[in-house]
């Protein structure tokens, strides 16, 4: 096997596994001897040390294992600490239109719209700040009414709830027709 090949194998071998691997088990997959194969690891643990590279290879008590090198460890310190970005299901979408045009308003209230239950899509819409509490309903049981946070706003670039899209009456009333068509449907059922 000719030295490339073998460094990407090392490589290949070492990335994958995550953790350190002995000498021995290392040179019979390259099908090498360990004096060759410690060779060639050597060489390889100097040019990441000479180039700019962001890993290194260390030895550990006769084993190798790939690492990050300590100087970018201020690097993953801070993209660990940046938030993701969430992807909503159209499931997150309806619920979060519907409180976002209705707030404050309850989860039974918002099921009543939805027609399913929504307590997964309320959570993960908290969990990302785009929804929180906004006190509780004066009745029975003090349930939780919802509403949007200055993070929906930020997330959908607008700067108030005014500037949410208005719908055209025409429309509204076609909606209003269908959700009593289909409320109709479940009463008959």
């Amino acid at each position: 096997m000719e030295i490339a090949k073998m460094k990407a194998t090392i490589e290949a071998i070492l990335f994958t596994l995550g953790e350190s691997v002995e000498l021995d088990r290392i040179a019979s997959t390259l099908g090498h001897d360990e004096a060759t194969t410690k060779r060639v690891l050597d060489t390889m643990m100097d040019e990441y040390k000479v180039e700019e590279r962001g890993i290194q290879i260390i030895e550990i008590d006769g084993s190798y294992q790939m690492c990050t090198k300590e100087e970018m460890y201020d690097a993953l310190l801070h993209i660990t600490h940046i938030p993701k970005k969430h992807v909503l299901t159209d499931v997150q979408l309806e619920t979060l239109s519907i409180i976002a045009y209705k707030q404050p308003i309850t989860r039974v209230e918002i099921e009543a719209i939805r027609g399913v239950k929504c307590d997964h899509a309320i959570n993960k819409l908290i969990e990302y700040n785009l929804v929180t509490e906004a006190g509780r309903l004066d009745a029975p049981g003090k349930p939780i009414l919802f509403g949007t946070t200055d993070e929906f706003l930020r997330s959908f670039g607008i700067t108030s709830l005014e500037d949410l899209p208005v719908m055209d009456s025409d429309k509204l009333e076609d909606f209003k027709l269908e959700a009593e068509e289909e409320v109709q449907l479940q009463l008959d059922l």
